[in-house]
C-alpha cells in the first residue's frame, strides 16, 4: 500500500509538471484617462522602493500602487526610455532632450537636463531612444550617436557610428548596439567592437537580446525571426510563435520563461525550449494588441506598455482566471477533470476544455447542456451533471438528460447497491440505477420532501442532509428503497444551532460545520458534540460553506473569515495557509460556494465569472514586502496646499522617506494637516489596509482601515511625528513611514510673546506691587495715623491729664506759694510789725531812763534796752526774707537785681511784694508808708524798668 501510494504520488506530479495551466492570470489595465498620461507607453522600471516609472508621450509617469502622477519635459515632448541608478537617480531620455529628474523642496520632481552639458556641434538631436548604465557611465543612445556620462552627470565622451544605429541591448553585464550595415557591435574600453556573428544583423532590426547562459544568448529580430548564438555561432530558434508576428521586445522572466511583446498581436509567453506558457491577446485578456514594452517588477508581476494603456499581468500568483476573457462566460459552481478534459458548470450551462501539454486549448460549449449546473460528478464511467433542468449524463461533448424530475442537486453512488445512485432534489431525493451501460431514473422516494442540497453518507449507509436553516436530517432506506425514515437534529441534539449547518467527507468521516465551529456525530450518545479535530487550525466562531480533501489528504476549506488549505504533513499533522488565499476572496461565487477538485494539489474555485485555478506548490509563494510610503502632505483649508510629495533628496541620493533637513514648521493658523499613504503593491488599492498613529497626539496605532488618508485639524503647537504603516491582504506588515514637523505656537503664545508677556507681567507685577504697596503703605499711614491719633489722643489726653494735673499741681503750688507769700508776708509783717514795737518800747524805755532818776533803775532799763539791741536784727531779717523769697519764686530777686540793677532797696521790696500778689494797701502797711506812697514807689518803679503805659506792672513781675 505505501509503494502504491508513493507511485500514485510519483504519476500526479508527473503529469502536473506536463499539464498545462489553465486560464488566464489575474491583470489590471490602466487605460491613459486613469493615468492622465499620452496613450503610447515605451519604458517601465521600478525604484527600489517599488515605485514605477513609465515613459509616456506626456511625460514621466509614476505609480505609488494607488495614484499615478505625471512630470513632464521643459518642451512637454515625448520620453522614450526611463531608468533609475542605484543612487536612485531617475534618468529619462526622449525627444531632443535627457537629462534626469530630481526633489525639490516639496518633494515635487524637477526635471534637469543634460544637453547644455553637449558641444554645440551635438546639441541638435532627434531622439534620444535608449539609457543604458554600465559600471560608473550611462550612456545616451540616439540613432547617429552615443553619449557617454558618468555617474555624476559629467560628459565622458561620445561615439559615432559609422552608419546608423538601429537598436541599443543590454544583457549580461555587455552593452550592444545594432548598426545598420555593420551589424550588432559590443561596446568595450570605450569603443564599439564587431561581435564574432554580427554581420549576420545588418539588415536585420535586432529588437531584443537575452543572455540564456554567459556564453549562449537568444536574439529577436523585428520580423519574427529568433536566434540562438553560442560563443561564435549562431541558429535559428523554433518557438512556438505564428509566422508574421512582428517582436517589438522580448525579456526573460525571473522563473525562466521568456516573454515577448509583439506590435499587433498581443503577448507570448515561451518556455526555454520554445514551447508556449501563455497566449494573451485583444480576445484572451488583453485590451490592446500592441506591446511597446515590457518589464518585470520585483514581485514578478509582468508591465505591459501598450501602444494605448497599461496592462499588469500577476504572472507571480498562484492563481489563473477561467472567465470570460478564457471563453467561459456565466458564474462558476462546479467543474471535473474527466478523460484529459475539464468540464466546467456555470449558471450558463457545460463547457468543455481539453488538458494536454502543448498548447492552451480553447473552451467549448456542451450541446444539451444549458441551464444551471449544480454538480458535476463521476460514477463508474459516466460523467453526471445535476441542473436546475434535470439530471444528464454527458458523453461525446454532449449532454443527454437522464429523464428525471427537474431540480437536481448532487449524485452519490448509493453503499452496498453497486448499481443504484440517489440524488438530493429540490423536493426530496431520487433513486437512479446504471444498468446496460445505461442510467435510468426509477422513482421519487417518499418519507422526506425537504430540499437536499448537501448530502453525504456514512460507512453504516445512513445519509446525512444539512439543511440552510432548518438542522439535520438522518436518513434510512427501507428494504425496498422506496421511502426513508427520517430523523431529525437540531440544538436540543447538541447542535449550536439550526442554521446553515453543512456536511463533508474529511478523513474518510463525516464532519459538521456550523456557524459556531466543527461538530462530530457521537453513534452512542446520538447527539453531536465538538469535533477536537479542526479546534487547532479554526476559531470556534469559524464558518466552513465548502470543503474537500484531495488524494494527499490536503484539506481545501472556504470559510466565512477566510479561505486556504490545510497542507497535509508527512508526519500526518497540517500546516494551514490561507493568506494567499486573500486574493480571491471577493471573486468567488457568493451564491453556492464551491471547490472543485481536479487532481492532487490542483482545483478550482467557483467564481462569480467562472473559475479560479489554484495548484498547491511546494515552493512558498510570498509576496514582496514593499515599504509603506507617505506619498502627499498637505495643509488644509479653504483650499488645500501641498508642502510635500514624499520625494528628498539627500546625500546625492533620492530618499522616499523624510529627512531631517525636511521637518517643516507650520505656522498655528494653518494646523490643519492631511496625509495621503499608500504601498507600492500593484493592483491591490482596495484591499490594503492602513493604521496610522500621531505621536504627540495619539497614544499608539489606531484601527486598520482601508482609507490611505488621515486629517488632523487644530493641532495645538508643538513637535508631532505622523507614523503610517500597511497591511497587505496575505496579512504582512510592512515597515512604517513616519513624518515630523513642527506646529509653531500662535503669535500670542510665541517666545516673543512670552518674553512680552513677562516683561508685561514685570510691569504689571511691578505696578501692582506699587499700588499694593502704596495701599499698604496708605493703610500703613492709616493706621499709623489712628495709631499715632489714638496715641496722640491718649499723649494729648495724658498731657491734658498731665497739663492738669500740672495745673492743679501748679494752682496747688501757686496756692501754696500764695499761702507761703502771705504767710512769708505775714511772719514779715508780723516780723516788722514785733521789730515796730520793739523799736516802740526800746525808745520808751530810752525815754524812761531819761526821765528816772533811780540809777539802778536806769541800769536795768539799759540792760533791757541792749537785750533788744541784741535780738533786733532788721536787716539781717530781711536778707533772711531774700533767701526764703528766692526759693519760693526761682531766684526772683537774684535775676531782677540782675536785670535791673539800679533800682533801690525800697524798689526791690516792693516788686517783692508785687511778686507775692499783695495787694498795695497791704503793702503800704508792709513798708510803713501811705497807699499814696505805694503808687508814686509803683510809678517810679514802671519808669526804672522801662515799662509801656499799656503793661500791667504786676503782670510783668508775676512773668519775670
Amino acid at each position: 500500500m505505501k509503494h502504491l501510494l508513493i507511485y500514485l504520488c510519483f504519476l500526479v506530479a508527473a503529469f502536473d509538471l506536463n499539464a498545462q495551466v489553465p486560464g488566464l492570470p489575474f491583470s489590471k489595465f490602466y487605460s491613459s484617462n486613469e493615468y492622465q498620461g499620452g496613450i503610447q507607453n515605451f519604458s517601465i522600471t521600478q525604484s527600489i522602493s517599488g515605485l514605477i516609472y513609465v515613459a509616456n508621450n506626456f511625460g514621466l509617469l509614476e505609480y505609488d500602487g494607488t495614484t499615478w502622477r505625471r512630470y513632464s519635459l521643459p518642451n512637454s515632448t515625448k520620453i522614450r526610455d526611463v531608468q533609475i541608478d542605484e543612487k536612485g537617480i531617475i534618468y529619462v531620455a526622449g525627444q531632443g532632450e535627457f537629462g534626469y529628474f530630481k526633489p525639490d523642496d516639496t518633494g515635487y520632481l524637477r526635471y534637469h537636463s543634460l544637453l547644455e552639458k553637449l558641444p554645440e556641434s551635438s546639441k541638435n538631436l532627434e531622439e534620444i531612444w535608449k539609457i543604458i548604465f554600465i559600471h560608473d557611465q550611462v550612456i545616451f543612445c540616439t540613432f547617429q550617436e552615443i553619449f557617454v556620462f558618468s555617474n555624476n552627470q559629467e560628459l565622458v565622451s561620445i561615439i559615432n557610428g559609422r552608419t546608423d544605429f538601429e537598436s541599443f541591448h543590454f544583457t549580461n553585464n555587455k552593452f550592444y548596439a545594432n548598426q545598420s550595415e555593420d551589424g550588432l557591435q559590443v561596446f568595450e574600453n570605450g569603443k564599439l567592437l564587431p561581435v564574432d556573428y554580427g554581420k549576420v544583423f545588418g539588415n536585420e532590426v535586432i529588437t531584443s537580446i537575452i543572455s540564456l547562459t554567459l556564453t549562449q544568448q537568444l536574439i529577436f529580430t523585428r520580423n519574427n525571426s529568433v536566434f540562438i548564438s553560442n560563443t561564435n555561432t549562431i541558429k535559428n530558434w523554433e518557438a512556438n510563435i505564428p509566422k508574421n508576428v512582428q517582436i517589438n521586445e522580448a525579456i526573460r522572466l525571473k522563473n525562466g520563461n521568456i516573454a515577448i511583446g509583439t506590435q499587433s498581436d498581443g503577448l507570448f509567453i515561451l518556455k526555454e525550449n520554445g514551447q508556449s506558457v501563455l497566449r494573451m491577446d485583444k480576445d484572451n485578456g488583453l485590451q490592446n494588441n500592441s506591446i511597446l514594452t515590457l518589464f518585470e517588477d520585483m514581485s514578478g508581476n509582468l508591465w505591459i506598455g501598450h501602444n494605448n494603456g497599461i496592462t499588469l499581468l500577476e504572472l507571480s500568483l498562484p492563481f489563473r482566471l477561467i472567465d470570460q476573457f478564457s471563453g467561459l462566460p456565466g458564474t462558476g459552481y462546479d467543474a471535473i477533470l474527466h478523460e484529459n478534459s475539464i468540464y466546467y458548470g456555470t449558471n450558463f450551462g457545460l463547457s468543455v476544455q481539453k488538458s494536454d501539454t502543448e498548447n492552451q486549448n480553447p473552451i467549448q460549449k456542451i450541446s444539451g447542456g444549458t441551464g444551471q449546473v449544480y454538480q458535476l460528478t463521476k460514477i463508474q464511467d459516466f460523467l453526471l451533471s445535476a441542473q436546475n433542468d434535470g439530471a444528464f449524463t454527458i458523453q461525446n461533448s454532449k449532454a443527454e438528460s437522464i429523464g428525471s424530475l427537474p431540480g437536481v442537486w448532487n449524485f452519490h453512488p448509493l453503499k452496498d447497491h453497486p448499481d443504484l445512485m440517489i440524488s438530493g432534489s429540490y423536493n426530496g431525493l431520487l433513486l437512479f440505477e446504471i444498468k446496460n451501460n445505461e442510467i435510468k431514473f426509477l422513482r421519487k422516494i417518499k418519507g422526506f420532501e425537504e430540499s437536499s442540497r448537501i448530502l453525504e453518507q456514512d460507512f453504516n449507509g445512513d445519509i446525512w442532509m444539512t439543511h440552510g436553516y432548518k438542522g439535520v436530517y438522518r436518513l434510512r432506506l427501507n428494504p425496498t428503497l422506496d421511502s426513508v425514515e427520517s430523523k431529525y437534529y437540531g440544538t436540543e441534539s447538541g447542535l449550536p444551532t439550526n442554521l446553515l449547518i453543512s456536511v463533508w467527507k474529511i478523513n474518510n468521516r463525516l464532519i459538521f460545520s456550523t456557524e459556531y465551529g466543527f461538530y462530530s456525530y457521537n453513534s452512542k450518545e446520538d447527539k453531536f458534540e465538538k469535533d477536537a479535530f479542526f479546534a487547532k487550525y479554526f476559531d470556534d466562531d469559524f464558518l466552513a460553506t465548502s470543503m474537500v480533501e484531495d488524494a494527499l489528504g490536503n484539506i481545501f476549506f472556504i470559510g466565512d473569515k477566510e479561505v486556504g488549505v490545510l497542507e497535509k504533513q508527512i508526519n500526518g499533522t497540517y500546516v494551514k495557509n490561507y493568506q494567499i488565499f486573500n486574493k480571491i476572496i471577493p471573486l468567488l461565487n457568493d451564491d453556492l460556494q464551491n471547490i472543485s477538485l481536479i487532481r492532487a494539489n490542483e482545483v478550482l474555485f467557483a467564481a462569480n465569472d467562472g473559475f479560479i485555478w489554484y495548484k498547491l506548490d511546494n515552493k512558498n509563494v510570498s509576496s514582496t514586502s514593499f515599504p509603506t510610503m507617505i506619498r502627499s502632505v498637505y495643509l488644509t483649508g479653504v483650499s488645500d496646499s501641498l508642502i510635500s510629495q514624499g520625494n528628498y533628496w539627500e546625500k546625492d541620493s533620492l530618499q522616499y522617506s523624510q529627512v531631517p533637513k525636511a521637518i517643516p514648521s507650520i505656522p498655528y493658523h494653518l494646523a490643519n494637516i492631511r496625509f495621503e499613504s499608500s504601498n507600492p503593491i500593484p493592483n491591490n488599492e482596495n484591499t490594503t489596509l492602513f493604521q496610522f498613529w500621531l505621536e504627540g497626539f495619539e497614544d499608539g496605532y489606531g484601527d486598520w482601515t482601508f482609507k490611505r488618508d488621515k486629517a488632523y485639524t487644530n493641532l495645538r503647537e508643538g513637535k508631532y511625528i505622523f507614523h503610517v504603516r500597511s497591511k497587505n491582504i496575505y496579512d504582512q506588515i510592512s515597515s512604517p513611514d513616519t513624518y515630523a514637523f513642527r506646529i509653531l505656537p500662535p503669535w500670542y503664545r510665541s517666545y516673543l510673546a512670552y518674553f512680552i508677556y513677562f516683561s508685561l507681567s514685570l510691569v504689571l507685577l511691578s505696578f501692582i506691587y506699587k499700588v499694593i504697596d502704596k495701599r499698604f503703605q496708605k493703610k500703613t499711614h492709616q493706621i499709623t495715623d489712628a495709631q499715632r491719633k489714638a496715641l496722640q489722643q491718649k499723649e494729648s489726653a495724658l498731657k491734658s491729664s498731665q497739663e492738669e494735673i500740672d495745673r492743679l499741681r501748679n494752682e496747688k503750688l501757686m496756692a501754696e506759694i500764695q499761702n507761703k507769700d502771705k504767710e512769708l508776708a505775714s511772719a514779715t509783717m508780723h516780723l516788722l510789725n514785733k521789730n515796730g514795737f520793739i523799736d516802740h518800747t526800746k525808745t520808751h524805755l530810752n525815754s524812761i531812763i531819761k526821765k528816772s532818776k533811780n540809777q539802778e533803775v536806769k541800769n536795768e532799763i539799759q540792760k533791757v534796752i541792749q537785750s533788744i539791741d541784741k535780738n533786733i536784727a532788721g536787716d539781717k531779717d530781711w536778707e533772711q526774707f531774700e533767701i526764703h523769697f528766692d526759693q519760693v519764686h526761682g531766684d526772683f530777686m537774684s535775676r531782677f537785681k540782675k536785670q535791673y540793677p539800679d533800682l533801690s532797696p525800697q524798689e526791690i521790696k516792693l516788686s517783692a511784694y508785687l511778686r507775692m500778689n499783695l495787694s498795695s494797701k497791704e503793702i503800704a502797711y508792709l513798708m510803713n508808708i501811705s497807699t499814696r506812697g505805694i503808687e508814686i514807689a509803683r510809678y517810679r518803679l514802671r519808669k526804672k524798668i522801662k515799662l509801656e503805659r499799656t503793661d500791667n506792672l504786676q503782670e510783668f513781675i508775676l512773668k519775670f
